[in-house]
């Protein structure tokens, strides 16, 4: 009978093992053997709280928005990606300025209506002092996750030949000849929107960016004339230099196929054969700069007015300055269809002298990202411009906001769509 009893207790005992074999098995099936025999378990899924919590603890010196600014980025690429053909990302469009001395406030302004309105992706090419460098980059990382998905963006610091680098670096305003140097730097970039520093996008860039595809074949370059009326133009009157057209062009704003300037041949007054881009500033900087009062902007209008088959001309709209309206409204374009872009020049938007061109500048300045644009920028703005009807330019406010209003509806839509 005891016999009995023990196989009954013997086979109760193998069943218990048995199914805890069983239970068991599906659980440790998955486990792998690393290549030095260790056994690695299941890993469980990742908590980002815990990972914050973790590093916290370890004494990680990374700031604590690291984590958010990573993913920030992901998510940028990952959107952009998706609106590409066939699944690749499409191609950015690319946007240059150069910052030196006090223009890090300016210039941030100016991006900020850039990255409002545009579209497509943006890659921003900042050109700056070394000491701006990183006011640029703690500004443009600071702002939410999805203003950030639409722009990528590169510091450059300020770079000429170092044979003439000092030359180059005086000439008119501190840094502005930099433009002059882009196709040599940017070697993989194919085109490029330049524009100044005090420049405002009152629409999307996407629109001036469409203009390349209007070139012609040997046009390489596109920038609105200087003036409109030849009688009260500037070069017209009082240039001691060649420049294009009746009253030459403000390379403020400018367009640049880079690939084709790399490429050309210029004709010029200085040799009877053609040169290429990298061998043809030198020598008109120093046949003419006794003679040139705008810089850069006259060296331009030089190259363009002995080869003006390569330039493409866009109406003022895109280009609108002070000189359009401080006489009286002088720019048809912006009178019919408004201002697309405004150019702050003369120092305009930090002094009283044109308080209309001031009061656009500062309701972009003070637009906080999320913000409802038409409560936040378009309402002040208006009230803003109503005081300066004492001005030429204040009489005109309504070709400053005309435009605008389009631009912030549509950003007003998309923020209502993001909900």
């Amino acid at each position: 009978m005891r016999r009995y009893i023990r196989a009954l207790i013997l086979c109760m005992v193998f069943a218990v093992f048995s199914g805890l074999y069983v239970y068991n098995k599906p659980f440790y099936s998955d486990v792998s053997v690393g290549g030095n025999g260790a056994k690695r378990g299941p890993v469980p899924p990742r908590d980002p709280g815990a990972r914050r919590g973790a590093a916290a603890r370890n004494g990680d010196q990374n700031p604590p928005h690291w984590d958010n600014r990573i993913a920030v980025r992901q998510a940028g690429q990952m959107e952009a990606a998706g609106r590409g053909v066939g699944g690749r990302p499409e191609p950015p469009m690319h946007l240059a300025v150069v910052a030196c001395g006090e223009r890090l406030e300016e210039t941030v302004t100016m991006i900020k209506s850039a990255v409002l309105f545009s579209i497509k992706r943006l890659h921003l090419h900042i050109f700056a002092e070394d000491q701006l460098h990183a006011g640029f980059m703690e500004t443009l990382e600071s702002w939410t996750g999805f203003v950030r998905s639409k722009f990528n963006y590169t510091v450059h610091p300020i770079s000429f030949p170092s044979d003439n680098a000092a030359e180059w670096k005086k000439l008119f305003k501190p840094c502005a000849s930099q433009r002059l140097f882009l196709p040599l730097i940017l070697k993989d970039v194919d085109s490029i929107v330049y524009v100044d520093s005090d420049i405002l996008f009152l629409q999307s860039v996407d629109h001036l960016w469409a203009f390349l595809s209007r070139f012609k074949p040997s046009q390489l370059a596109a920038m609105a004339p200087e003036h409109e009326e030849p009688r009260i133009a500037w070069y017209s009157r009082f240039a001691r230099h060649p420049f294009y057209g009746p009253t030459g062009v403000n390379s403020g704003v400018m367009l640049m196929n880079l690939t084709r300037m790399r490429r050309a041949f210029f004709r010029n007054d200085m040799t009877p054969v053609g040169l290429r881009w990298e061998e043809l500033l030198m020598p008109l900087l120093q046949k003419y700069k006794l003679n040139i009062t705008w810089g850069d902007q006259d060296l331009l209008n030089i190259i363009f007015h002995h080869n003006p088959e390569l330039l493409m001309e866009f109406p003022c709209k895109w280009n609108y300055r002070p000189d359009h309206c401080i006489y009286g409204s002088n720019c048809a374009s912006a009178e019919e269809d408004g201002v697309y872009i405004l150019h702050g020049n003369r120092g305009v938007y930090h002094d009283n002298k044109q308080p209309a061109f001031r009061a656009v500048y500062q309701a972009i300045r003070k637009y906080a990202f999320g913000a409802d644009p038409v409560s936040a920028l378009l309402d002040p703005l208006e009230e803003d411009l109503l005081k300066t009807t004492h001005t030429y330019c204040g009489k005109s406010h309504g070709l400053f906001t005309k435009t605008l209003t389009r631009s912030l509806a549509l950003v007003s839509g998309e923020a209502a769509g993001r909900r």
